[in-house]
């Protein structure tokens, strides 16, 4: 046990990193790790190469996890043999000095000792004891229930570590941006993020498909929580099977979509502008809403445009969404509320080569800019602020950019964890077998009455203890001792801690 607790405290300590340093596939910050690297050119490759980024995930995290489930069944187990043997056991044999236990008392009886031990054990057993009847003594115990709990506390830990690891180990978890109109199929290509436990068959995929229909957001008008959002949800379009019919649900905050074992959580929103972008020959080269990345509570959203069918030179286009426009010369550019009062499209354009013919993975809310030349006017960038259905013309005939309108998209967070109903189950067995562990008192009565008459009458002893910190419980003694028949006390002898040497 004392290497469990030692374990236990090591996996404690080794968590707290995931929680001080950024982790990959968290879905509400994707970029997290990406920016800290940034900001920490030196220590952010240290960091991870040691696995800091990736902790739950981690070789070193998972040894100390797997040394603590062997080293709990080592402990749980054996233990469990011995509460079940003690929690069927007989009530021992009265000890030969019953004046040592806690509370001793003594009484004179004048009746047979036979019936006296019957009224004994008739009334230790209306109060639930467990009792057994020998020659010249009853022996009763009660509160066995408080094995019973431990018994069930310490397996359902050892069940509640199983569940956990089944979870990380089948599960996965990932992230996708849908807009307005746009569709998700369950398979691993169609993920922005995705991040599978070590045994997860990503081609087994739960079959699945969802279309977003509409997505509505309600948000403070006034007082101190103005720009709070007090609601949104996303109607879906849902097709359970392939080939199934279709269903419209409603996904909210804490009311996920389920589908068999999997759960789409909806977890994010912001905007995605819809543009119809010109190349210099005048032919629509691209038309469609992009995505925005939310950057604060009110929406301000940066995003890039990336045009690579245009001619004679590809295009980009970088710049922010900002859904009530203000433009603040000492802060720059940004929104005062998140819903659409004042939308505006603010973008300066690029040109040359974009860098996807390489093959080389690029963020779509980022531009590479090492092959590309800034548009400019004059000596100055050229940039311009769109309001809906406004277009600006690129210099020297390059291209034109139409801002039409915009959609609205959600961030669904999708999971699988096959563990988390013998987790749950588990975790509620263990408390309730704590709970019972610690209220129930376990405590033994002994009974005894001599073998000879002295003076007519026989002398009865009796005792009480507890097998737990508690002490006896109060005038349980006295009571069993007022229904017997014949019984006159002779005196309480002080407890044993109280007692002078």
């Amino acid at each position: 046990m004392r290497t469990a607790v030692l374990l236990l405290l090591a996996l404690a300590l080794a968590a707290v990193p995931g929680s001080l340093l950024p982790q990959r596939g968290v879905a509400f910050d994707p970029g997290a790790v990406t920016r800290f690297n940034r900001d920490n050119p030196t220590l952010g490759p240290w960091l991870d190469r040691l696995g800091f980024f990736e902790v739950y995930s981690s070789p070193w995290f998972a040894a100390i996890y797997l040394l603590l489930m062997v080293s709990m069944t080592g402990c749980v187990l054996p233990r469990a043999a011995r509460l079940w043997e003690s929690a069927r056991a007989e009530p021992p044999r009265a000890p030969t000095n019953l004046a040592r236990l806690d509370d001793h008392r003594r009484a004179t009886v004048t009746v047979e000792r036979a019936q006296v031990l019957q009224a004994a054990a008739v009334h230790l057993r209306a109060r639930r004891f467990r009792v057994v009847v020998d020659e010249h003594s009853v022996r009763a115990e009660k509160g066995y229930l408080r094995e019973v709990g431990n018994l069930v506390f310490h397996l359902s830990l050892l069940v509640l570590l199983f569940g956990v690891a089944i979870g990380s180990l089948f599960g996965f978890e990932g992230r996708v941006i849908v807009v307005e109109g746009a569709s998700f199929t369950n398979t691993r290509l169609q993920y922005d993020e995705f991040t599978p436990g070590p045994l997860t068959d990503a081609e087994a995929l739960t079959p699945f498909s969802l279309t977003l229909d509409d997505f509505t957001a309600e948000f403070e008008t006034s007082g101190p929580q103005r720009g709070s959002a007090r609601d949104f949800q996303a109607d879906v379009t849902v097709l359970r099977t392939p080939g199934g019919a279709s269903e419209a649900v409603t996904v909210k905050v804490n009311h996920p979509l389920r589908v068999e074992g999997t759960k789409v959580f909806l977890t994010g929103n912001g905007y995605a502008p819809v543009v119809s972008v010109r190349d210099g020959r005048g032919q629509t080269v691209f038309t469609g809403p992009v995505v925005f990345a939310p950057v604060d509570g009110n929406l301000s959203s940066e995003g890039v445009i990336k045009i690579p069918d245009a001619q004679p030179t590809q295009l980009g286009f970088e710049g922010f969404f900002l859904p009530t426009a203000s433009i603040d010369p000492q802060v720059g550019p940004r929104s005062l509320y998140p819903d659409l009062l004042d939308p505006q499209l603010l973008l300066t354009a690029y040109t040359g080569d974009l860098g996807l013919a390489d093959g080389a993975p690029q963020s779509v809310f980022r531009l590479d800019k090492s092959d590309l030349t800034q548009v400019m006017t004059g000596d100055e960038p050229f940039a311009r602020a769109l309001a809906p259905g406004e277009s600006m013309t690129l210099p020297d005939g390059q291209g034109t950019l139409t801002f039409e309108s915009v959609s609205r998209f959600a961030n669904f967070q999708i999971a699988q964890d096959p563990g988390k109903e013998t987790a749950l189950a588990a975790a509620v067995a263990l408390l309730l077998g704590l709970t019972v562990s610690l209220a129930v008192r376990r405590r033994r009565i002994w009974i005894r009455v001599t073998d000879t008459p002295t003076g007519g009458a026989f002398t009865l002893e009796a005792a009480t203890y507890a097998l737990t910190r508690r002490g006896p419980v109060p005038d349980e003694l006295s009571s069993v001792l007022a229904a017997l028949p014949g019984t006159e006390p002779a005196g309480t002898d002080p407890s044993p801690h109280d007692r002078e040497d």
